[in-house]
């Protein structure tokens, strides 16, 4: 019986580099590493493995087929924002704030899509 996503993953070429932005821009923590490998955890208990790319990135817009983006999910919508921002994040629109959802695309430092959202209500 299938029970969930355990994780997802990013190839990076410098995974700790990496993992460390996601503790000091999202608060995230380093829960596991092994070798360059590492995985980081939310709060709320999900988790993202970051892994040594073996090859050079390839240029990727928002909604190129295949994976387009994690969301993460936030209770203080303006305040991680302004977090985001004081560290010089890439912003890759402006927030969006309507129907009980704020939300917000940006990269990571190696252009990997995230979006900050925050629910009134969650999803069913």
């Amino acid at each position: 019986m299938v029970i969930g996503i355990e994780h997802t993953a990013i190839a990076s070429p410098e995974p700790l580099k990496l993992a460390q932005w996601y503790v000091e821009a999202l608060g995230f923590r380093i829960n596991f590493t092994f070798g360059q490998n590492c995985f980081i955890r939310a709060a709320d208990g999900s988790m993202i493995e970051i892994i040594t790319a073996e090859a050079a990135r390839a240029p990727r817009a928002l909604k190129d087929p295949g994976f387009c983006h994690l969301a993460i999910a936030v209770s203080d919508f303006d305040g991680v924002y302004a977090r985001l921002k004081a560290l010089n994040t890439h912003f890759v629109s402006e927030p969006v704030d309507g129907n009980g959802i704020k939300l917000v695309f940006f990269t990571d430092p190696e252009g990997n899509y995230l979006h900050l959202i925050q629910r009134e209500t969650p999803l069913p």
